[in-house]
């Protein structure tokens, strides 16, 4: 029994069902259904400006390909796994609608350069979404850190307290990351505006096609200028991917901390009960749930992208059916970002700071143990030694339960002359984050710079 199949010309036997379901891609290609259909387009008429189609066939192609355009969109197209592919299952119901003629479609153009093209076309659509997103949600950060500029909160290093800084500060630092995010979304633009078609199956096509006109009329930057790169090329789909891990990485970060933030042993901040759980069995329960379920995202993530390096590493040039596995993994990381991304910012723009809690935990601890260092230094002792010094007097804190600004001034003078009363403005918390105004730093006036600077590059 002879295959069915487009293109079954050589075949004499039919794969059982399940085989074909195996091999078929329509279960998930079908969500580049709007593009293949615009890429269509764009080919036909390229076929008719080109003289290669006359235009009789181009305009019933055209009103064809928009009549299934309008289904589409309304919910009435149906694909099957017999048709294997969403440029197949497009192509059926085109001959469905308008007989023979829709054959004359795929004159010039395979279904490598036509699915890479598609592919594009999906990120090319999708990448502008995201760093929208993205951009949301820096402001939404802004907006924080200019309300917390002078909120005083512990810095960590290796989880421990280290000094006091401004809460606006940590947020702006969440800021800088996504702002490398975006710069790394938009140069991913740059791959993913290049038009594989026109390559056909890899070595090009003996028509006189004209690939810039194509282009054009499918809004691409540039044009592949290697045929064999163009249909085997999956860099523009590794580059989202990588970029996406980083940006869940960045954002399953912040959820660590927004976890242990509203922990009962650090009650820094308070999450609204719209990003919020609770418990089948605890009624106290009040559980970070969507912090917990971004974080628990990034893995997903992070497998795509691992997942797509592995399928690309032994592949020879050009296509391989291999090339299948790009698409899942990407579609569903689109999925996954978008609304890790909304959700977030609503978490966090709702989210309030426990002020007196924050500052309070940086005056029961010795984080302010470097200040004395600075102003030993200050003094004229080489700052090694005054390390020393302040060690000292810190180890003695332990042990007497005092805090150093709780220290009388004969207890800190017996550990250097050099200290003086006016030693007690510098040990405190407020003082020790609005001193350090170094470039970049948590002094509040720093912080207010990054964020003027920040409005700046977000055109506000």
């Amino acid at each position: 029994m002879s295959t069915k199949k487009l293109w079954g010309g050589r075949f004499q036997e039919q794969a059982a069902q399940w085989v074909d379901q195996f091999g078929a891609s329509i279960s998930f290609d079908q969500l580049m259904a709007d593009e293949d259909i615009e890429g269509s387009l764009a080919h036909v008429k390229m076929l008719g400006h080109t003289k290669i189609l006359p235009m009789a066939d181009v305009d019933q192609i055209v009103a064809g390909l928009n009549g299934l355009r309008e289904d589409l969109h309304a919910g009435k197209l149906r694909f099957t796994v017999e048709n294997e592919d969403i440029h197949m299952n497009i192509e059926a119901l085109l001959t469905e609608r308008i007989g023979p003629v829709a054959g004359k479609l795929h004159t010039a153009r395979s279904r490598n350069d036509q699915v890479a093209t598609d592919f594009h076309l999906y990120l090319k659509n999708r990448l502008p979404q995201v760093i929208d997103e993205i951009t949301t949600l820096q402001k939404t950060l802004v907006e924080m850190a200019e309300k917390n500029v002078e909120t005083i909160m512990p810095g960590y290093t290796h989880l421990q307290h280290a000094q006091p800084i401004s809460y606006g500060h940590y947020l702006m630092a969440y800021y800088q990351m996504l702002k490398r995010d975006k710069e790394r979304f938009a140069f991913n633009m740059k791959h993913t505006d290049i038009m594989p078609l026109g390559a056909a199956a890899l070595a090009g096509t003996t028509f006189p096609i004209d690939r810039e006109y194509t282009a054009k009329e499918l809004d691409f930057g540039e044009v592949y200028p290697n045929s064999l790169d163009a249909v085997s090329d999956r860099d523009f789909a590794l580059e989202f991917l990588s970029n996406s891990s980083i940006l869940m990485m960045h954002l399953s970060r912040f959820c660590e901390e927004i976890s242990m933030w509203v922990s009962h042993e650090f009650k820094y901040l308070e999450l609204s009960d719209a990003y919020t759980t609770g418990s089948s069995i605890m009624p106290q329960k009040k559980n970070p749930d969507m912090a917990e379920l971004i974080r628990g995202k990034s893995g997903r993530v992070y497998g795509h992208l691992i997942g797509l390096l592995s399928t690309m590493k032994s592949l020879p040039l050009a296509y391989n059916k291999d090339l299948q596995e790009d698409k899942e993994g990407t579609f569903d990381t689109v999925k996954t970002l978008l609304p890790s991304l909304k959700v977030f910012n609503g978490m966090l723009k709702t989210a309030k700071p426990n002020v007196e809690r924050m500052k309070q935990a940086t005056e029961n601890d010795f984080s302010n143990a470097t200040e004395l260092a600075d102003y030993l230094a200050a003094k004229g002792i080489p700052f090694r030694e005054a390390h020393g010094i302040v060690g000292k007097l810190v180890l003695k804190g332990i042990e007497t339960h005092q805090n150093l600004q709780d220290m009388s001034l004969e207890e800190l003078q017996a550990a250097s002359p050099k200290i003086q009363e006016d030693v007690y403005h510098d040990l405190k918390s407020e003082v020790a984050v609005e001193r350090r105004h170094s470039f970049g730093g948590t002094g509040f006036d720093q912080v207010r710079l990054q964020i003027k600077n920040a409005k700046k590059e977000l055109g506000e």
